[in-house]
């Protein structure tokens, strides 16, 4: 097995097409194509991290958050970020990171929080807008079933649980044929007519470039004629945070003490308490200031998240709970989920769980 294996399995769960355009995801040292000893799986890589994985003979460590976020001009080793990177490349271990890719899955961050908390009726809190592209083409009307065939094998005509692809109006087109076309008029390689079915089918964008190769490694004609739209549509399916409910509702003291336990934090920074109970509750792992007006609207009674600043709790204006557990602690459990899909799906070698404690901040 070799890192862009490994790759290709990260990114089942977390296409890094839905990464956020800040982010900085996907291999960020090392070697695709070099074979895989062990993959350790981290929050953060700091130097102790990648001294870890020496130790466990790891060659792939799997990141949630990127040591290298913004651009490196020089590597000196004056700061962590530079002595992580030069530590990696002179034991020639492999550092790929997931960061927003995993925090837009369904299936990523916030799903794990809900899970720690046993909240139901889940949903994402900020669908991603965009995330849907629809393919349209002309294809001769004896070859239609066999391009939408393998269109589908590629993941056209599924998003979620929606399916589909539609044949519209028989027409006329005008097209250069090749040694493997069968016009009804004319010659090869010369422009004749044949008649046409329009495919029109959707798709998620991380397919994209497997949709194209197929499109054209299916259709007969050398020059395929086709259109992509991109629909606004929101995606139900992949975007920031989630919303959950509680199975019983609590009071606020209790529901804080629950969280504390659940999540294992040493302390919670939370607005004013309203008196009312709490049993919906929108969760946000890591910074989530800018989603406390999408929790207001989802009618959350709480909103849990991290790095809240001391205007930001103006804003509940005593409409919700606001609960900041720690940056770490809301994404600790991260970790522990890429283990258990890699586990699932590698089975040859150890998936090895960071030890090393990577919270920077402390409580007195």
């Amino acid at each position: 097995m070799i890192v862009q294996d490994v790759i290709n399995h990260l990114e089942e769960l977390a296409p890094l097409a839905y990464a956020e355009d800040f982010d900085n995801v996907g291999l960020l040292v090392g070697n695709k194509n070099e074979k895989v000893t062990g993959i350790l799986v981290t929050l953060d890589t700091l130097e102790a991290v990648v001294e870890e994985a020496i130790e466990e003979n790891c060659n792939l460590i799997v990141s949630f958050h990127p040591i290298i976020f913004k651009g490196l001009k020089k590597i000196t080793g004056k700061n962590y970020v530079e002595r992580v990177v030069m530590k990696a490349i002179k034991h020639d271990i492999a550092i790929y990171s997931m960061h927003t890719a995993i925090d837009n899955a369904i299936n990523g961050v916030n799903d794990m929080i809900c899970n720690k908390l046993d909240l139901t009726n889940k949903r994402i809190l900020i669908p991603q807008s965009e995330t849907i592209k629809k393919l349209t083409t002309y294809v001769p009307k004896e070859e239609a079933d066999r391009l939408r065939t393998a269109l589908f094998h590629v993941g056209a005509g599924n998003i979620g649980n929606y399916n589909d692809c539609s044949f519209n109006v028989e027409g006329y087109g005008t097209f250069n044929g090749n040694e493997n076309s069968n016009p009804t008029k004319g010659e090869k390689g010369k422009a004749h007519t044949e008649i046409e079915t329009k495919i029109t089918v959707t798709y998620a964008k991380h397919l994209e470039s497997k949709i194209i190769k197929t499109l054209f490694d299916a259709h007969s004609y050398e020059e395929v004629a086709y259109e992509i739209t991109t629909l606004e549509n929101k995606n139900q399916n992949i975007g920031m945070g989630m919303v959950g409910e509680l199975k019983d509702a609590m009071d606020e003291s209790s529901f804080l003490n629950y969280l504390k336990a659940k999540m294992n934090t040493g302390c919670i920074r939370h607005s004013s308490f309203l008196n009312k109970p709490i049993k919906r509750i929108a969760v946000l792992g890591g910074s989530g200031s800018f989603a406390i007006g999408a929790a207001k609207a989802s009618g959350a009674d709480a909103f849990i998240t991290s790095d809240l600043k001391y205007h930001d709790f103006f804003i509940a204006e005593n409409r919700i709970l606001l609960a900041d557990i720690g940056h770490y602690e809301s994404e600790q459990y991260t970790k522990n989920l890429l283990v258990a899909n890699l586990t699932k799906k590698i089975t040859n070698f150890a998936v090895v769980l960071s030890k090393t404690n990577t919270n920077p901040v402390k409580y007195f």
